[in-house]
């Protein structure tokens, strides 16, 4: 069993970090997705806030003081079923779902039945209730990570991929296949999480990977088709993401084939630290100067000269978040596999380092005049 801090740090890392950037961006990319307003955009305004006293409660409690995770579980489920109710609420407003649509649809789903479970786990962890933690840690898990964050990705990404690489002309039956895969693989991991069928565990887990292996395929053809060839900060980024999603790909199937914990380990770090927090903080560096140019400097157009999307991103900061953090993630992977505490904590120096190179890169485009 892994040590209650790590719970705490992953849990921060995926509600603090991944989650709260995704629904940040998900105030703005809805209406573009959906073609159709938010039901109540104003909502957002309490969503974060909560899920940030949630979150921050639940790492305190998984570190120090176990009573305080019901109570910041309860704030995590409230922010998090406004969000939910507030998406389907608004796809309700639409009259024919494309597939980045019905993704949204299926994510948000799986994200209900996630943080219900995750909510039961608090309240056994505390000792409030009785329940079988390990049967619902892995539903948990599937549903909230899998289900939620990875089709989430997946499904923005016929969006957003063609949007900023101006891509044309690809299919989208590998994606759609890909997303099928994702759904039936989440359904036979729950199956066999409650009815202890192992044939079903094994089959969602393989099913789970073909379908972020169809995904990657997917990305390809969308990588291959673009228009716009330059490999800025979001191509790096997007770059290094993917790449760590097949790493962890084959080190989650050295764990199937071999049975060494270690692979387990480093695959799920590299599909964290890798997958997720590329995938976002590339995303990041497109998302942010757009609204901010939008909201401070569309309005000058015509009437003044103003900044290109281009200069408002931090060249040199972005740069070194880039390389502090890739050199960072491989180390501590490599670290995982070799069981060496040493190069863990060199390889969480780099991570540090580019972290702060981060957060400059980001108040550095907010307040871009």
């Amino acid at each position: 069993m892994l040590d209650t801090k790590i719970f705490g740090f992953v849990h921060l890392f995926l509600l603090g970090f991944v989650m709260m950037t995704i629904f940040g961006a998900m105030a703005q990319l809805v209406p573009v997705v959906l073609e159709v307003g938010h039901f109540g955009v104003e909502l957002f305004y309490a969503i974060w806030p909560l899920l940030a006293i949630g979150t921050l409660m639940m790492t305190v409690g998984f570190v120090s003081y176990p009573m305080l995770l019901p109570f910041g579980g309860v704030v995590v489920l409230i922010s998090i079923m406004i969000f939910i109710l507030e998406i389907f609420l608004t796809i309700k407003k639409v009259k024919t779902l494309n597939l980045a649509m019905k993704s949204m649809l299926l994510s948000n789903t799986f994200l209900f039945f996630g943080v219900i479970f995750g909510f039961l786990m608090s309240l056994g962890y505390s000792g409030l209730i009785e329940v079988d933690i390990n049967t619902l840690l892995r539903s948990h898990v599937f549903l909230v990570v899998v289900g939620y964050v990875v089709v989430t990705i997946m499904g923005l990404s016929v969006v957003l991929l063609p949007m900023f690489g101006l891509s044309h002309g690809f299919s989208q039956k590998p994606l759609q296949n890909a997303l099928i895969m994702m759904g039936v693989s989440i359904l036979l991991v729950l199956l066999s999480s409650f009815f202890k069928i192992t044939f079903f565990e094994y089959a969602g887990y393989i099913l789970a990977v073909a379908g972020l292996f169809m995904y990657f395929y997917f990305v390809q053809t969308i990588y291959k088709t673009r228009a716009r060839k330059e490999i800025d900060i979001y191509a790096k980024s997007l770059i290094f993401s993917y790449f760590s999603l097949v790493a962890s790909l084959l080190m989650g199937i050295g764990y199937m084939v071999l049975g060494f914990e270690p692979l387990l380990l480093s695959s799920g770090w590299m599909m964290f630290f890798g997958f997720f927090a590329f995938a976002v903080t590339g995303h990041v560096y497109k998302i942010i100067p757009f609204l901010v140019w939008f909201e401070r400097f569309s309005p000058l157009v015509g009437k003044q000269k103003v900044p290109m999307l281009a200069d408002m991103l931090p060249q040199k900061s972005s740069s070194a978040q880039f390389v502090f953090c890739a050199i960072g993630v491989v180390v501590v992977a490599v670290a995982i596999l070799l069981q060496n505490d040493a190069l863990i904590k060199g390889g969480a120096s780099f991570l540090l380092m580019g972290s702060i190179a981060f957060v400059r890169s980001v108040f550095y485009m907010i307040n871009y005049k």
